[in-house]
């Protein structure tokens, strides 16, 4: 049988484009870096877990509604979602994540010729589903580790269809305050989507910090994404959701694909909307989280970024990737951010003293025996 055509079958753009390859699973990375204990300190994880009614959930779910489709458009927690902000259910979307909800968003608006714009040094789902989908991604450096304003807008053309602000962004956690956000959105004029990633927001405490959702009725063209991966603890199940001007938010619906988000990951969402003292519990662990690593590395002499979110990046005086190889060796998973456009910094996810501990200990470490 003759090979398959790929030369002619797959479209230049997805040619031109990396895969990501995830991390192998932990036990796989022990045995690799010969250590006993992992803290995963890549991914942003809530260390708290689930709230205690998400967990009961989990724990209480009987096997046989495994062979029960869920609610296709996640209806249950629509409505709880609805109740919570004061909106109409349809004004609500969700999905296998938020990864799931960007690719819905672009895929409703863009097609080819069209492009994005976001910042250069974000999440980069945004980038990668525009470029893998054919469309450009523009990006605009960051000023003072936060998004250009002004940069954004001067790269709109005629065929612009959304910007993709992420508020506070990951990885520097600099955010856009409500009069910054205002008046970026009435310069928009509500010519293009303007989509505000909110991934982190139930970790604000910042006064000014503003609720992308609370702005949608005085900007239909407004689109909010959020997740219960952060905060809510439930990354593993996978799911997110975005909240819209119903008109819009029912363009995007011709894009979905049903039925994508498990029935568990539905119930344990609902339940984890009731939990606000997980939110009050959280928020203290990554303050002192914070206030130990700020200490700490000003003891070290290094240099750190932090803002908004359970995270902070720091700048080391090695490569990103060989810091990772010789934390990994003592039980400590961070994030390299050379892919962030970050070269020889590390993102860390604030978690529980223990494993603050842990890391400042093999970071001294690793200080110590430098570039060899």
């Amino acid at each position: 049988m003759n090979p398959v055509p790929l030369d002619k079958l797959v479209p230049p753009h997805v040619r031109g484009f990396e895969a990501y390859i995830p991390s192998k699973p932990d036990e796989v990375l022990k045995k690799l870096y010969g250590c006993s204990r992992l803290f995963r300190l890549n991914n942003n994880e809530n260390a708290l877990g689930p709230p205690p009614a998400a967990r009961s959930v989990i724990d209480r779910f009987p096997s046989s509604r495994a062979s029960v489709y869920p609610s296709g458009d996640a209806y249950p927690l629509r409505c709880k979602l609805a109740d919570k902000f004061g909106l109409d259910p349809d004004q609500i979307l969700v999905g296998n994540g938020a990864n799931e909800v960007i690719t819905f968003a672009i895929k409703a608006f863009c097609r080819e010729g069209d492009n994005i714009i976001t910042a250069d040094k974000t999440f980069a789902v945004y980038e990668w589903v525009a470029e893998f989908s054919g469309y450009q991604a523009r990006l605009v450096p960051l000023a003072d580790f936060g998004f250009d304003d002004e940069g954004m807008l001067e790269r709109i053309d005629e065929r612009t269809k959304i910007l993709f602000i992420c508020n506070p962004n990951n990885p520097t956690g600099g955010f856009w305050d409500e009069k910054k956000i205002r008046g970026f959105l009435e310069r928009i004029g509500g010519r293009q989507i303007v989509i505000i990633d909110e991934a982190y927001a139930e970790f604000m405490e910042a006064k000014d910090y503003p609720d992308g959702i609370s702005l949608i009725g005085t900007y239909p063209n407004v689109v909010v994404f959020r997740t219960f991966s952060k905060m809510y603890g439930l990354a593993g199940l996978r799911i997110g959701y975005l909240v819209g001007d119903l008109e819009v938010v029912n363009i995007i619906r011709r894009t979905c694909v049903v039925y994508s988000v498990n029935v568990l990951a539905q119930e344990a969402a609902r339940a984890a909307l009731d939990d606000g003292e997980h939110v009050l519990r959280t928020r203290e662990m990554i303050r002192q989280g914070k206030d130990f690593l700020i200490r700490e590395l000003n003891l070290l002499g290094l240099s750190y970024i932090h803002g908004g979110g359970n995270f902070m990046m720091i700048h080391l005086p090695m490569s990103d990737s060989l810091a990772y190889r010789k934390l990994m060796t003592r039980g400590i998973m961070v994030r390299t951010m050379t892919g962030f456009r970050f070269p020889n910094y590390i993102r860390v996810t604030v978690s529980k003293m223990e494993a603050m501990e842990a890391f400042i200990e093999a970071l001294e470490g690793i200080l110590r025996e430098g570039n060899t």
